[in-house]
């Protein structure tokens, strides 16, 4: 359960202006949280094939969800591969987490920019998509899941607001789709 320094702490971290989490279907959509479209195709093994194509625009938003999503999991694992202590991070307060977690990304982003041909990356690449999904389902931001009532009374007013957006953001995808 979280405690009142967790509370504050999360709703700074959730409700930085024009920012959002992109979170898998087992979070609402609200203030703070981009799911994919329930009841649609996400994963994306199911668009792969002739006439497999996202049909309508919730399918593309999904099927693009997924592999920003894949992306951003792609990224984790090569950061948590090269830094081990992102693995099982100590038991430091979460403001000294923040920090280490800051630290390793500036340090690989030193060697990203120095190094261009970086193995890690690499073998993250060649991964195939299939196997990437696996690692990472359900919450990206730990010990949240249990707490989807707290989340839900605490960004009620934005469950519309984020709706829209991602209708939004839906519409421009489907308008702008390559045939």
């Amino acid at each position: 359960m979280f405690n009142e320094i967790n509370k504050v702490e999360l709703t700074y971290i959730l409700f930085d202006e024009g920012s959002f989490y992109l979170v898998d279907s087992g979070y609402p959509c609200i203030g703070g949280f981009l799911p994919p479209y329930r009841g649609e195709r996400y994963h994306a093994q199911e668009y792969r094939g002739q006439g497999r194509q996202p049909r309508s625009p919730e399918e593309l938003f999904n099927y693009r969800h997924s592999s920003l999503r894949m992306t951003i999991e792609r990224c984790f694992g090569v950061l948590k591969n090269r830094f081990p202590i992102l693995k099982l991070m100590p038991p430091y307060k979460p403001s000294r987490q923040r920090l280490i977690v800051i630290a390793c990304c500036v340090i690989h982003n030193y060697i990203r920019k120095w190094n261009l041909p970086d193995e890690l990356f690499r073998i993250w690449e060649e991964m195939d998509p299939i196997e990437l999904e696996g690692i990472q389902e359900g919450p990206i931001i730990e010990g949240i899941s249990s707490n989807v009532d707290y989340l839900t009374r605490l960004s009620n007013e934005g469950a519309v607001e984020m709706t829209m957006k991602r209708n939004h953001i839906r519409d421009e995808m489907w308008v702008h789709r390559s045939n």
